[in-house]
């Protein structure tokens, strides 16, 4: 039965962007830990070991993010005998995503350091983990953050996917709505509205933090 949009539609919504804001965070925070290695990896003198990291960030890459929601959730009970939750399915899914573009993007903040710094650190007999962590790291940091918070806010937007799963976050609970209101230019115009308040604040941030950080120099 179809009926009117009304303001507890807007709160439903609101309520569902809780779990979008909590996958991200979980994804971000997934993510963060594959990036710090997979970057490690990447600029490691061991050649072995740099091939490992290219090759995972080949990979993860080269396959869209739809498909790893599909591995995780559909594959692993076909594979493994193995049930897997929405809730599983996408932080896992998001996080390995994730840990390939944040790895590259820090590999890439890694290497934007002359290397007159890195032979710095070797002339003062620092290891490659010391070199990373009093030098390298700290001037890293400030190149990071604009492409680094600019990923997060793709983050967020990319989320959405996860309705395909079942996972109901801001865009599948906008799809419910518009199944209950056939509203579909007032219920996506609300959920653009709320990806729009979660995103601009994070650029407006990230902007502000980078000017400060660049001062501080």
């Amino acid at each position: 039965m179809i009926r009117e949009f009304a303001l507890i539609d807007v709160y439903y919504l609101l309520l569902a962007a809780r779990w979008t804001l909590a996958l991200t965070a979980l994804a971000f925070l997934g993510g963060g830990i594959v990036g710090v290695l997979i970057a490690a990896l990447r600029v490691s003198p061991i050649a072995p070991l740099r091939a490992v990291g290219a090759g995972y960030v080949n990979i993860i890459q080269g396959i869209p993010l739809l498909a790893w929601l599909f591995v995780f959730f559909f594959g692993l009970p076909i594979v493994m005998g193995v049930q897997v939750s929405p809730w599983i399915a996408a932080t896992v899914a998001f996080s390995v995503y994730a840990g390939a573009f944040l790895g590259e993007i820090w590999r890439g903040c890694l290497q934007a350091i002359p290397r007159q710094q890195w032979e710095a650190g070797a002339a003062l007999g620092l290891s490659f983990g010391e070199q990373l962590r009093h030098i390298i790291v700290p001037q890293a940091v400030r190149v990071a953050i604009p492409p680094t918070v600019g990923f997060l806010v793709q983050l967020i937007k990319n989320t959405s996917l996860g309705a395909v799963i079942g996972f109901v976050e801001l865009t599948r609970e906008g799809q419910l709505t518009n199944a209950a209101t056939y509203r579909p230019f007032t219920v996506y115009i609300v959920v653009a509205a709320i990806y729009f308040a979660m995103c601009f604040p994070l650029t407006q941030w990230s902007r502000r933090l980078e000017r400060k950080l660049h001062g501080a120099r």
